[in-house]
């Protein structure tokens, strides 16, 4: 099962793992066509009896998922109102509350609708998708170019709250569970290409020790790699894919 499957970053983990053989449901708001073999489903993570009903009926369907992938996320999208990318101190509270909800409780939820029924069943995988910008403080130099332009512009604050949240959302799941049989890491990832401003991509890669953004296939391998059981002692985790940039 995997939240946020109509994302880019999602789309490209459902295919892997259609790829290494497994079948697929896809819990996401946004509905598109992912294929014959994938079970795409329309839910509100953040709801819980939707989320809870939609799973109730995905065990009866096909038995209780194996691995849970929470890559259901919100960002301030690049046409985000100048409040929304302004100064800290003038962040709406509303944004930060649509970020956090999705990103943090829709995770917690899905957690808790997947995971119970996981413990219950004596394995599972789940692994929750963070950043480094949950790790790292984003580097505000990088947006330097929009504000050349005479726009105000700072990468908002709810993002990376919510993302370092996982971290011990991780860990205490992993804890909690580790005697049922379920395992529960965090992927942190660097920016993934998605046609970016070039000034953007400019100064980024400067910065990127690898010297590119990632590709959305390179995150299939370590998905792949949390989910399966050449991972089998590995819970609690936090495995950074990063290109190296938290190495400096």
């Amino acid at each position: 099962m995997v939240t946020g499957g109509a994302g880019q970053l999602g789309r490209a983990i459902v295919h892997g793992f259609v790829e290494h053989g497994a079948r697929v449901a896809v819990f996401d708001v946004a509905q598109t066509d992912l294929g014959a073999t994938v079970k795409a489903v329309d839910v509100d993570v953040t709801d819980p009896k939707a989320l809870q009903d939609a799973t109730s009926a995905l065990v009866e369907d096909w038995g209780v998922p194996h691995i849970l992938v929470n890559a259901a996320a919100l960002d301030s999208p690049p046409d985000a109102s100048a409040e929304e990318v302004g100064p800290f101190e003038s962040y709406p509270v509303e944004s930060y509350d649509q970020v956090m909800d999705v990103n943090v409780k829709g995770t917690f939820l899905s957690c808790q609708a997947v995971g119970a029924r996981m413990a219950e069943s004596g394995r599972g995988s789940i692994v929750n998708i963070s950043s480094i910008y949950g790790m790292l403080s984003p580097v505000q130099d990088l947006y330097e170019f929009r504000r050349r332009r005479g726009e105000v512009f700072f990468k908002p604050v709810a993002y990376s709250v919510s993302k370092s949240a996982l971290y011990n959302l991780t860990r205490y799941l992993a804890t909690y569970w580790a005697k049922s049989g379920v395992r529960v890491n965090t992927l942190t990832l660097a920016g993934v290409w998605n046609d970016q401003p070039q000034e953007f991509l400019d100064a980024y890669t400067a910065r990127m020790p690898i010297g590119r953004m990632a590709d959305s296939s390179e995150v299939v391998g370590p998905v792949v790699f949390l989910a399966s059981d050449a991972s089998s002692y590995v819970t609690g985790s936090n495995v950074v894919v990063d290109g190296g940039w938290s190495a400096w």
